[in-house]
């Protein structure tokens, strides 16, 4: 009888021990599980990121070449020329998804002037050079639209899982916030017609 109590006792220490355990580790799994969730939606978003500034990057490098093609043609266009100039430093000195976003949009109304300046001068839209950089723009502001796109869903997912429960106390434990949309205006919505 003494051995039956005694085995009844260790069952029902076992079992308060498991249960104890089970309490100890299920938080300790649900933070590890969200932690390294938070960690690759993070890096997704840096990665996608990354991507916009590529395609950014690939705009204001064909801008030299669209500038000193078209000034060719247009000396007296300077200004437009200029503006444009000055809009794709703002864009590659932003550093932030609104920065870039604004220096976009002005970028955007720079590239607009010059294809009223563009419209100026006729044999210009002949130039093998000019035609090819148009294409290559064109096929840049659809670039950028993709990467923007991609960026935006990246943070939207990160975003998402920082603020629900219960991964929004693991969240705020270990520092993961949510990031900000590449917004763009309502004019700069849409890609631009590059239309010489």
């Amino acid at each position: 009888m003494y051995l039956r109590e005694e085995m009844g006792l260790m069952k029902k220490t076992l079992i308060i021990v498991g249960i104890i355990l089970a309490i100890l580790i299920i938080p300790i799994v649900m933070a590890v599980g969200s932690y390294n969730s938070l960690v690759q939606l993070d890096e997704n978003v840096d990665a996608q990121w990354a991507q916009v500034l590529n395609q950014l990057k690939r705009r204001t490098d064909l801008i030299p070449n669209l500038v000193n093609t078209v000034q060719g043609f247009a000396d007296q266009e300077r200004d437009v020329l200029i503006g444009v100039t000055e809009a794709r430093s703002r864009l590659e000195n932003s550093n932030s998804p609104e920065e870039a976003a604004e220096a976009n949009a002005q970028l955007t109304n720079a590239l607009s002037s010059l294809n009223v300046v563009v419209e100026r001068y006729p044999e210009l839209k002949s130039n093998e050079n000019f035609i090819r950089l148009q294409d290559e723009l064109a096929g840049t502001e659809n670039r950028i639209s993709v990467a923007r796109r991609d960026y935006n869903q990246s943070a939207q997912d990160l975003n998402s899982r920082v603020r629900r429960f219960p991964t929004n106390i693991f969240a705020n434990i270990f520092g993961f916030e949510t990031r900000e949309y590449f917004e763009v205006s309502e004019e700069d919505q849409e890609v631009p017609e590059v239309n010489f």
